[in-house]
């Protein structure tokens, strides 16, 4: 191929050398038009809200009433900074997170990383998996080990002989479904000044449950697996454009980054929107009724009544197996790249199996293994909790990175944080790091 001159020269200011070795460039698309904006900030939402974060949530609210809802306005900006830091590492190194750590930390900090990335994602997977099962069990009578078993297989034959984009295009929309959270918690009628108070006052409760909760919900919303796949992404769409050689995908530019964060926006904006009324549906409803224990699906659906009577348990699975087909696989597959960028395996969804068996045989232990979590008798509800407890745990050492990483002129040159974006990020990594150490003082003392 011909060269072409260089379109976006500020893509390489950081790097001289760049310029010279540069054959050939193709502009990432920039997003014209509502619809196309909604779908993509749907991927990462969706993956935000997926069937742990959807279990969490209803227990929040059915556990401590609208007294958590305050947490909503305060996550969005941290749930936005994680996701948004990592797809600018992607962007500017042209590299997933794990290929940045390996080629500039430690090996020992970069096994520890692993080691817990990869725990926390199969765990997750193997709680979303089940809470799958049990919220189609709520419509289809089939015991729940059989349907973990039938989407484990679905998902599978879905990734290594389809695509994850095809995957998400399916089902990016059920998730819509979540929004019927919205409806219900409105027509509850919960009093507004009570509300009002809980959003925009704290309260904390300095016990071990109670710490407990907010470790999880934070877990869940700032799950580590979002960090990973978001640099992952970045990577595979400039491979689709054409651009295969690490050389041709450094670098970015601000009108890039300014159209990652729109999207991101609105995608945490959807996750943020669907936490705050699944809380409150579930305070307007299984609180009130002083039912504050959820251990089965169909009590999770029951915030649901009060907008579709008795189809709550229809729409509630609808909207959980949608979720859980777009997040599983982003966990699953997550891993797979952390330990493919870690060892030095040949990755990317992008490649046919045979041309990296490592990485489409990653995926498949990761998934099996998260099926087999199903059949010792666990809680589905309950793990869907404790796996947000889990990432919540691995989400400030793996915070500590993105944040050393995006402020290290030699990784990101030019494209290192702003005063604003270092201020919310380091605010979110010390928040999440403090919850962590309450909650195991708590449980010590």
């Amino acid at each position: 191929m011909a060269a072409q001159p260089d379109q976006f020269p500020e893509r390489r200011r950081h790097d001289p050398t760049l310029e010279a070795r540069y054959q050939s460039h193709t502009p990432r698309p920039v997003a014209k038009g509502v619809f196309r904006s909604i779908g993509l900030g749907l991927i990462t939402g969706a993956a935000d809200d997926d069937p742990s974060a959807i279990g969490t949530y209803a227990s929040a609210g059915a556990q401590y009433g609208t007294s958590l809802l305050w947490m909503v306005p305060v996550l969005y900006p941290m749930m936005f900074a994680v996701v948004y830091l990592s797809s600018k590492i992607g962007q500017v190194t042209g590299q997933g997170l794990f290929a940045v750590i390996k080629q500039h930390y430690p090996r020992w900090l970069l096994h520890s990383a692993l080691i817990g990335v990869v725990i926390g994602n199969t765990i997750e997977a193997g709680a979303d998996l089940g809470g799958m099962a049990a919220a189609l069990n709520l419509i289809v009578p089939i015991p729940i080990k059989w349907i973990v078993i039938g989407l484990t297989a679905t998902m599978l034959l879905f990734q290594v002989f389809g695509s994850y984009t095809l995957i998400r295009n399916i089902f990016r929309w059920l998730a819509l479904a979540l929004l019927a959270y919205l409806g219900s918690a409105l027509l509850a009628k919960p009093q507004l000044g009570p509300v009002l108070r809980s959003t925009l006052i704290p309260t904390i409760h300095f016990n071990r449950d109670f710490l407990a909760m907010i470790l999880a919900i934070i877990g869940t919303s700032l799950s580590s697996y979002l960090y990973t796949w978001q640099s992952n992404q970045d990577v595979e769409e400039d491979i689709s454009m054409g651009r295969r050689r690490l050389i041709d995908r450094m670098g970015t530019t601000k009108a890039e980054l300014s159209h990652s964060a729109r999207d991101i926006a609105f995608g945490m904006f959807f996750s943020a929107l669907v936490m705050y009324f699944i809380v409150l549906s579930t305070a307007a409803t299984l609180f009130k009724a002083h039912i504050t224990e959820i251990s089965t699906a169909a009590q999770a659906a029951q915030a649901l009544s009060p907008l579709a009577g008795k189809a709550a348990g229809l729409l509630f699975a609808i909207g959980v197996v949608g979720v859980g087909f777009v997040a599983v696989p982003v966990m699953t597959t997550g891993a797979a790249y952390d330990l493919c960028q870690t060892f030095g395996w040949p990755h990317g969804l992008h490649k046919a199996p045979r041309q990296c068996r490592e990485f489409y045989l990653s995926i498949g232990i990761v998934t099996m293994i998260a099926m087999a979590m199903n059949f010792f008798g666990i809680n589905p509800i309950k793990a869907l909790v404790w796996a947000g407890m889990v990432q919540g745990f691995s989400t400030p050492f793996l915070m500590l990175m993105v944040m050393l990483i995006t402020n290290k002129r030699a990784i990101m040159g030019r494209w290192v944080n702003t005063p604003y974006l270092n201020l919310l990020g380091w605010i979110t990594t010390i928040s999440v790091s403090l919850v962590s150490l309450g909650l195991v003082i708590s449980w010590l003392f």
